[in-house]
């Protein structure tokens, strides 16, 4: 049902989804595009949900959007919105959800933004059209937007874009289209693509002469498991100062500076006695935080991604991780061994840490570190630890995931008078 919103709108909010909020005669309207102290005229509402069909007065936040394919691309849902004010939204994003979960004194958070070309982690997909082949992200519901420009991505990575497009036009196994996942390795860019056909002799060929001319280690073909396409040199990233192989698409943090950072707040809140007693690590992943932690005390590490948790144990020897996998929504570490860690550090994936959570509950450990990358996640899992009693004392909210909704958060926890049978 179609509202008429004739006349100057006061958006006086930020939704959940980047769209402005305006509070009307006909009740809560969202309004894509627009930032908090804009007054806009708006078209006819459908639902919950208004056009802006113009900026009658602009609010203090709003900028001009650096990208120029900024309202084509879906990549940056809030570039009209300065990077400031949009980390202090990300940041009351997650005050919400605290405040939501029932913690009544809540830390001021230190913040992290990140710089514009940071981005080291990309999946694109892309898609033939006559003869060319268009490379980039979706536009919000609806067709691949060809990333002619971007100011999220490191430029090395971008500078990869236009050959990909030449050599991804070539291959034979290419019908409509795929899917290509990149990340930033130190030992340079590693490939994961998916393509529509079967690749024969001519896509290795190709794919190989690629690799060499570009510097490209690995390029794989996704799967269950993923196949080498080509190999073009040994594949390396380190984590703390120690070399691991990630496997195809393993997870990365999308930006060195945002890793830096959750790495410095997990290990700022690590306890400064006890630690005799190891860190149990839930979401080892390839060992993002493991190496880190392993500095300070034992960890024993637990992943539930065989790829992951091999590579994990290819880097551990001479170090204090112990791999163990672990499915933790299905067999989660149990209670007893977690009340007897020194500190529980999880990094859970979006969805939160599932019926693992309860088993932290159950244990009680006197310290849990949780690094979240989803507010509504984070609300409810640490909502049951909130009415245990455990007080959260101290907060850092990491945007590494510029112009976009998204946000992380390293939430440091701690119940007071428990896990007094550890050694001081």
């Amino acid at each position: 049902m179609e509202q008429d919103m004739a006349g100057a709108t006061r958006v006086v909010a930020l939704g959940n989804d980047g769209d402005g909020i305006a509070e009307t005669p006909a009740g809560r309207i969202f309004v894509p595009g627009a930032v908090p102290g804009d007054v806009v005229a708006l078209g006819a509402a459908h639902g919950t949900h208004a056009p802006l069909e113009r900026i009658i007065t602009p609010g203090p936040d709003r900028v001009t959007p650096p990208c120029a394919l900024f309202g084509q691309c879906g990549g940056c849902r809030v570039q009209q919105m300065a990077l400031p004010a949009l980390l202090a939204w990300k940041a009351g994003r997650v005050l919400d959800a605290l405040h939501r979960a029932g913690f009544a004194t809540i830390p001021t958070p230190a913040t992290v933004q990140v710089a514009p070309q940071g981005r080291r982690r990309v999946d694109l997909a892309f898609r033939r059209e006559g003869r060319r082949i268009v490379l980039g992200l979706h536009r919000r519901r609806g067709d691949v937007v060809d990333m002619t420009a971007c100011t999220l991505l490191d430029p090395a990575l971008f500078a990869l874009l236009s050959p990909l497009r030449d050599m991804l036009h070539s291959l034979p196994g290419v019908h409509a289209g795929g899917d290509l996942q990149i990340n930033m390795l130190d030992s340079g860019p590693d490939l994961l693509i998916t393509m529509d056909g079967t690749p024969d002799a001519n896509d290795r060929r190709i794919l190989a002469q690629f690799s060499k001319a570009h510097g490209i280690p690995r390029i794989s073909l996704g799967g269950t498991p993923p196949e080498t396409l080509a190999l073009n040199g040994p594949v390396f990233h380190h984590f703390d100062g120690v070399r691991v192989t990630p496997p195809p698409g393993a997870f990365l943090q999308p930006a060195r500076r945002g890793e830096d950072a959750i790495r410095e707040a997990v290990l700022a809140a690590l306890p400064t006695k006890g630690l005799k007693a190891g860190i149990i690590e839930l979401y080892a992943g390839c060992g993002t935080l493991s190496f880190a932690l392993a500095a300070h005390a034992k960890v024993l590490a637990y992943e539930g991604d065989r790829a992951a948790l091999a590579c994990l144990k290819q880097a551990s020897g001479g170090t204090r991780v112990l791999p163990a996998l672990r499915d933790l929504n299905r067999q989660p570490v149990m209670a007893a061994e977690l009340a007897k860690a020194a500190a529980v550090v999880l990094d859970p994936p979006h969805a939160g840490a599932g019926a693992q959570m309860a088993q932290i509950v159950a244990g009680k450990p006197r310290h849990v570190i949780y690094v979240s990358c989803n507010p509504a996640a984070l609300q409810r899992d640490l909502a049951p630890l909130q009415q245990l009693g455990y007080r959260l004392e101290h907060l850092t909210v990491i945007d590494q995931f510029l112009w976009s909704t998204e946000v992380e958060a390293v939430c440091v926890l701690k119940l007071p008078g428990a896990g007094k049978n550890h050694r001081r």
